[in-house]
């Protein structure tokens, strides 16, 4: 009778100790993980996928490109995940292979970009920040702090997510913005900012779509010409860029908490792939404005990968 108990106790052990169903997530972003923003994306998606014990992998194209962002999702697709984060810079090139995914019956959250778009493509959710209103708030901040003649940096023009920042700013800001479009190359980003400042003293404004891309080489080119009047900010994070908002170089960062962007979905995925459980709406993520008093607190957390 004992060796009887004795069998069923261990059977029950195995049994609750057996591992259940893997879980699997595919994350299909535009971005790629050794950029200085999508790799803290990338953190946030590696320590979800460690806090919730499923299998996650991070893809994205080589470079900014839709037709492989789309071969992207469409191999995912075909892998039957329980679950696909994307990104959706261009929804006309990405709708055909998203919808494709939803038709599918797998749960799909859209992150970063798209939250215009997501709920007509038959996605569940988006979590991410509504890029025209933050370009918008930045405008309208930049404004106050006493701007009158901008400009815009966009390294990535046709990203219908950086368009909208330049859109918003513009709005928000009131005054003469001018576009300047770049490549993702500080070195030519800071070239074409010098130009910018030199061939037109107005203009006193300055606001880059990337931290580490564009704001960083924007203050470079700014103390280069001594021009310590021009307002600088830029949206995201990154340490050098916060070191220069601490020491009154630039105005502020523009956070969109992206380690959210990438932990977020993945963990509501999971959630629902165990128990159903599924949030009923949008997530924000951002804006938040880092100014000089709050910089210093966040510059050890963005070195670290995490803001």
């Amino acid at each position: 009778m004992n060796k009887l108990l004795a069998s069923v106790a261990v059977a029950a052990t195995l049994a609750v100790a057996a591992p259940a169903m893997a879980t699997d997530i595919i994350v299909v972003t535009h971005g790629q993980a050794n950029d200085p923003f999508w790799s803290v994306v990338k953190n946030g998606v590696n320590k979800a996928g460690e806090d919730t014990g499923v299998n996650v992998q991070y893809r994205a194209p080589e470079t900014f490109d839709m037709v492989s962002m789309g071969q992207l999702i469409d191999a995912a697709v075909n892998q039957e995940p329980d679950g696909l984060v994307v990104s959706i810079p261009d929804a006309d090139a990405l709708a055909p292979a998203i919808q494709r995914a939803v038709a599918a019956g797998i749960p799909v959250i859209s992150m970063n970009s798209g939250s215009e778009v997501a709920a007509s493509l038959g996605i569940l959710l988006h979590v991410g920040q509504s890029e025209f209103d933050a370009g918008k708030a930045a405008g309208v901040k930049l404004a106050a702090m006493g701007g009158t003649k901008g400009i815009c940096v966009n390294q990535e023009v046709g990203n219908v997510a950086l368009d909208l920042r330049c859109d918003g700013f513009a709005e928000g800001f009131g005054k003469e913005v001018k576009v300047i479009p770049t490549q993702t190359d500080p070195a030519e980003v800071e070239s074409k900012v010098r130009a910018a400042l030199e061939s037109d003293p107005d203009v006193d404004t300055v606001l880059g779509l990337g931290a580490s891309l564009v704001g960083e080489p924007a203050v470079a080119a700014a103390q280069a010409l001594g021009r310590d009047d021009v307002l600088i900010a830029t949206f995201d994070l990154s340490a050098g860029f916060l070191k220069y908002v601490s020491e009154g170089k630039a105005a502020f960062a523009i956070d969109q908490q992206q380690f959210l962007q990438g932990y977020l979905p993945v963990a509501f995925l999971a959630l629902n792939a165990e128990y159903g459980l599924m949030p009923g709406g949008n997530v924000p993520s951002g804006p938040n404005l880092v100014t000089q008093e709050a910089a210093g607190k966040v510059i050890e957390l963005s070195a670290q990968g995490i803001r």
